[in-house]
């Protein structure tokens, strides 16, 4: 019967995609993650991400904390909630086929041992000229009770090098949605952003370009916050070398090298030459997409940073796509956490030899099946965001989903 029930799921999730189902109706709720409490008299913005992250009704939680929207575009296409409290935007994700969401807002804190940042990752990218360096911060927030860590006069702070150029800034909170970001100039070479890190795990992303005359270049790595570890991610036709730095081989294509419990204050000296394959060019800046949903598609899973579309126009993140892979391969290499593989079946000299044992070990094999079918459906999500914006071709579009699928034939057979 679990089953049955996952097949169900499973086929749902994909019509849910596949088809334009009539627009209607979204429920809402709004609640206060510090106290627990419904929320009311919250403003609350439905955001339409295709052809930019434009607002296409506001409404006012009751009460009780709820709201609605009455919207032709609500469960045909991906769209976000915004709730704004004390000044301060929370957002929340809204998958195609979803008719239901709950946001959260928190009190703010300015405390700034609310946060702290587990890991930073830097990835080099030659272009011509120039050199990319694109660069994303783990930062939790463990605050008790859950608050939101926010200053108006810029609350996380990063420095790039006196040479380089700021290309964009986005940031995302525990729902994964990345957010564009507004760069404050504190002059010197250092910028800061006023983004509400709520509790959980956070994400900043930012990428600039250096000059990289000879194809190489020495690149200053200024630290502001003390990291747990630093990872630093290269084709490996690149030769990188720092302070501290230590190789730690290849993953999924890419030279990656560590270094443990960086310092705050702290400037660490990376030299990087030689040259690497060309990110796929693609005329994705045509096509309407606006920088924030553009934004919104660096959460999607990806294998290889080379088979992503990359460059986007002078205005826009230039390795937006290229982050896909980089920050896919980050999760790998920091979490690394067991995936449950699912069988088409139980082999028959490993078949439990007792009822009751069977019994058990079919419900870990649904609780595996409901876990992957949550991924693929997480997947499938972030797949459709970025058709939305413009930034993956059909061709690819199609090679994804139908890859999708056929991990979801796995999923059900039998």
């Amino acid at each position: 019967m679990r089953r049955l029930r996952s097949i169900v799921m499973a086929f749902t999730i994909l019509l849910s995609l596949a088809v334009s189902a009539r627009g209607g109706v979204l429920h809402g709720t709004v609640k206060n993650g510090t106290t627990g409490k419904a929320a009311s008299d919250i403003e609350v913005i439905l955001i339409q991400l295709q052809g930019g992250m434009q607002p296409v009704a506001n409404s006012k939680t009751n009460a009780q904390g709820q709201f609605s929207f009455d919207n032709p575009a609500v469960g045909t296409q991906p769209m976000l909630v915004r709730a704004i409290y004390k000044g301060i935007n929370f957002h929340q994700p809204l998958p195609p086929g979803r008719s239901d969401v709950e946001v959260s807002i928190f009190e703010p804190s300015k405390d700034s041992k609310t946060i702290s940042v587990a890991s930073r990752i830097v990835f080099f990218q030659p272009s011509g000229t120039n050199l990319t360096v694109a660069e994303e911060y783990s930062i939790q927030n463990n605050s008790q009770p859950p608050q939101a860590y926010f200053r108006p006069e810029g609350n996380f702070e990063f420095v790039i090098p006196d040479n380089a150029k700021l290309q964009q800034i986005a940031a995302s909170g525990p729902a994964g949605m990345p957010v564009a970001q507004a760069p404050m100039d504190k002059k010197k070479g250092k910028y800061a952003i006023a983004y509400a890190l709520r509790p959980g795990q956070n994400m900043v992303r930012y990428s600039y370009e250096v000059p990289y005359p000879g194809n190489s270049a020495t690149v200053k790595v200024s630290t502001i916050y003390p990291a747990a570890r630093l990872l630093v991610v290269a084709s490996p036709s690149l030769q990188v070398s720092g302070d501290g730095l230590q190789s730690g081989g290849q993953e999924q294509g890419m030279s990656v090298y560590g270094r443990e419990n960086v310092p705050a204050s702290n400037v660490m000296t990376v030299s990087v030459s030689g040259t690497a394959p060309a990110l796929q060019n693609e005329a994705s800046d045509s096509r309407g997409g606006g920088r924030d949903a553009q934004d919104a598609q660096a959460a999607a899973p990806a294998a290889n940073i080379q088979s992503i579309p990359g460059r986007l126009d002078v205005l826009k993140w230039p390795l937006i796509a290229g982050f896909v892979g980089i920050f896919a391969l980050g999760a790998i290499l920091l979490a690394r956490k067991p995936v449950a593989a699912v069988a088409g079946g139980v082999p028959a000299a490993r078949a439990p030899a007792n009822p009751a044992a069977a019994s058990k070990h079919l419900a870990q094999v649904d609780a595996a099946v409901g876990t992957n079918l949550d991924t693929l459906k997480d997947q499938l999500f972030r797949l459709e965001l970025r058709r939305q914006a413009g930034t993956i071709s059909e061709a690819e579009y199609a090679q994804e989903r139908a890859q999708a699928e056929k991990v979801l034939r796995e999923l059900v057979r039998g």
